[in-house]
């Protein structure tokens, strides 16, 4: 038995969304007459309480796609310096926008409003214009934290003052929102633009939306075209994705459980150094002594068990949808008679 914790991409669709898939009801998206796209679309937008939503086939086109609608080449983005849309992008932001990067060392892939006021160019032609913040929730290299939803709040509130556009690269939104009980609508009241993955923990196997309001989106649908993302029968994907809203979202609560766990049965062995707080599915924790976290990885590989060296010191694990009741109680047997 496989058990795949290096990421919640991994997922396979349950037999319930597959059946869903087989059913849809299809057209040509890129003429707009995709029923189900139309009405994934519909959909997302109605849960952030947005007038529009744009169906991509993944989270870094629909960041780099909003990226793109809210600058100019020259013009500059604030991130966190861990940031997905900087380090895990391709160089997208200079490949696509022709904007350059100001990275903050934020708090666990979490940055403040007094870091974004300090990190905003003056009036100055010899400096990039400061155009867009962009945030992440949960975040990946900080282990799946959140971010209070008052300091949004306030970095909105600075957005506001100094013209900034406000982007979420929310691939784990939803994550956020279940571990703190949060409503989609407060979100939608925040940002300007919002990226929501899709084929992560709620299981579907490909896609994110973007969205925003109207006239926003209409620019992104043309940027997606551009980026030759725009797809034809994709109700068979979107049907998916209208799936795993409605019925996978709830269950995340079950993957914050299980990395929890995993986290207590890692907690006192010699060679687990600092475990970061697990707050939602990921899990990042230390290797030292002992072990480096190759040979971590390779004997958890022994049990065909998939882990994820993240740095020199560091192993990623990631919970999802397929880690099963009778996995977790297998992983914690092996982790508890790991030798020291």
């Amino acid at each position: 038995m496989k058990i795949d914790l290096r990421s919640d991409t991994f997922t396979k669709p349950t037999p319930e969304m597959l059946n869903a898939m087989m059913h849809a009801e299809v057209g040509d998206d890129v003429f707009g007459e995709d029923p189900t796209v139309n009405e994934l679309e519909r959909k997302g937008a109605a849960l952030f309480g947005m007038e529009a939503a744009l169906y991509c086939p993944s989270g870094t086109m629909t960041n780099q796609i909003a990226i793109k609608c809210h600058t100019q080449p020259g013009d500059e983005i604030i991130c966190e310096k861990m940031s997905h849309v900087y380090i895990y992008e391709g160089g997208g932001i200079a490949f696509n926008s022709g904007c350059q990067v100001k990275a903050i060392d934020g708090d666990r892939g979490r940055i403040n409003a007094n870091q974004v006021i300090a990190a905003i160019n003056p009036d100055d032609i010899h400096r990039a214009r400061t155009r867009l913040v962009s945030l992440e929730n949960t975040t990946n290299r900080g282990g799946g934290s959140c971010y209070d939803l008052h300091e949004i709040e306030k970095i909105k509130e600075v957005c506001q003052q100094h013209q900034l556009g406000l982007h979420l690269d929310g691939a784990r939104i939803w994550n956020a929102m279940v571990a703190n009980n949060e409503s989609p609508l407060v979100y939608g009241k925040l940002f300007d633009s919002l990226s929501v993955c899709l084929s992560k923990g709620l299981g579907a196997p490909v896609g994110s939306l973007l969205i925003g309001n109207s006239d926003f989106i209409k620019q992104a649908r043309r940027v997606r075209k551009l980026f030759g993302g725009a797809m034809r029968q994709a109700g068979y994907l979107a049907a998916a994705g209208i799936y795993a809203l409605d019925h996978h979202i709830d269950r995340l609560k079950i993957d914050h459980v299980n990395a929890k766990l995993i986290a207590e049965a890692l907690a006192p062995k010699s060679f687990v150094g600092e475990i970061l707080p697990v707050d939602t599915n990921i899990l990042i924790f230390e290797v030292i002594g002992t072990y480096t976290p190759t040979d971590f990885a390779n004997y958890m590989k022994s049990f065909d068990i998939e882990t994820m060296p993240i740095s020199p010191t560091q192993v990623r694990m990631v919970t999802h949808l397929d880690i099963t009741s009778e996995m977790m109680d297998i992983l914690i047997k092996i982790i508890k008679e790991m030798p020291e």
